[in-house]
């Protein structure tokens, strides 16, 4: 099972982030014991607030996911579908 606490956690941080956050949906896959997989999917006009200048954002935003992964002992990638 996927760690809901991470979840909780990209689903607050990208909600903090966006204009409509009603339309952030965070959803996490769990390919093997080790590694989650969470992919953020928000409104079309919030896509760049997310991303950030260069990716600067999401870049941060993974940075604090993998931070709080360490206590799970798992690895984590977090990735915006086009």
């Amino acid at each position: 099972m996927p760690e809901p606490q991470l979840e909780e956690l990209v689903l607050f941080l990208a909600r903090s982030l966006v204009d409509d956050p009603d339309r952030v949906e965070v959803s996490s896959t769990e390919p093997n014991e080790s590694r989650v997989d969470i992919e953020v999917v928000v409104a079309p006009d919030d896509m760049g607030k997310i991303i950030g200048r260069q990716g600067r954002t999401i870049k941060a935003i993974r940075t604090v996911a993998k931070a709080a992964s360490v206590k799970a002992g798992k690895r984590v990638s977090v990735e915006v579908p086009d």
